[in-house]
């Protein structure tokens, strides 16, 4: 996806929005907005099963009578995950599975301008699922977005094969079933920075009423007749309202970037417009 016109023009105009300057370390050194193991303190919280037991403060909890953990801001490594959400929902219309395609390339080409080895990794129902290197990301543009697989599937069964201290960005849909506040918690542990890219088709964000149809579900192929009126498409807004702003809820706690892209307003506009927005990109 490199050889992407639009892509190239994105690569050349924008960088990855990473935090430079940090209070202690080497100039010049990139941070996360997470929390790691590098030596600059941020906070405390309450420990949780499964933190690190090696950073309880012992002398906090003698004070409380309380477990806390001690929270670091961490360096980021160059390596950067890109996960690929390739299920038969985010080809539902072309330009869904493009605009994956080309955020893919355009944040793989970004990484590696930093010297780092950057790994997209497409959401398949294949075992082991593929890492992808700098030098194969092409294949994403001929690539079948036919998987059944959700990312909350592969999340729960351990199959996604993430790296500690990561950068990690992963583009879907998210019209699958799950539970945000599990599933950002999956994704936010271990990275040093979690960015959680939705991409919409324009009717899936702001549906019409359409009258009697048809409908075929696009991952298991059952079929319902219903009445797209006013009434189903304010329930339908509703529940993807209440999932975005669960999702929002989750990144926010943490410390991850949520945004929602608009697949047919194409990828230029998206960098300048929502995803700079977001934070994710800056211009270069």
């Amino acid at each position: 996806m490199r050889s992407d016109a639009d892509v190239r023009r994105a690569a050349d105009t924008y960088q990855l929005g990473l935090l430079r300057v940090p209070a202690s370390g080497r100039a010049g050194d990139l941070l996360g907005r997470g929390t790691g193991s590098s030596l600059e303190f941020q906070e405390y919280r309450e420990y949780t099963p499964g933190d690190d037991i090696r950073h309880l403060d012992w002398a906090a909890y003698a004070r409380s009578d309380m477990l806390m953990v001690r929270l670091y801001r961490e360096e980021i490594s160059p390596r950067t995950e890109i996960l690929v959400d390739t299920s038969v929902s985010m080809n539902v219309v072309a330009a869904k599975s493009l605009l994956a395609r080309q955020l893919a390339g355009l944040f793989a080409t970004l990484a590696g301008g930093l010297g780092g080895s950057p790994a997209v990794i497409p959401l398949t129902d294949q075992r082991p699922l593929e890492r992808l290197g700098l030098e194969q990301i092409e294949r994403l543009a001929e690539w079948p977005f036919t998987s059944r697989s959700t990312l909350a599937e592969l999340m729960a069964d351990g199959s996604v094969p993430l790296k500690p201290r990561s950068i990690r960005i992963v583009i879907s849909d998210f019209l699958f079933p799950h539970d945000p506040e599990t599933l950002v918690k999956q994704l936010a542990s271990t990275a040093s920075t979690l960015w959680v890219v939705q991409v919409l088709g324009a009717w899936e964000a702001d549906p019409s009423v359409l009258g009697g149809r048809r409908l075929v579900d696009n991952e298991t192929a059952a079929e319902a007749d219903l009445l797209i009126n006013s009434s189903s498409i304010d329930n339908y807004l509703q529940r993807l309202h209440r999932l975005q702003r669960g999702l929002v809820t989750a990144c926010r706690r943490a410390e991850a970037t949520f945004v929602t892209l608009e697949a047919e307003a194409g990828l230029l506009h998206v960098c300048r417009d929502d995803l700079c927005g977001a934070g994710i990109l800056r211009v270069a």
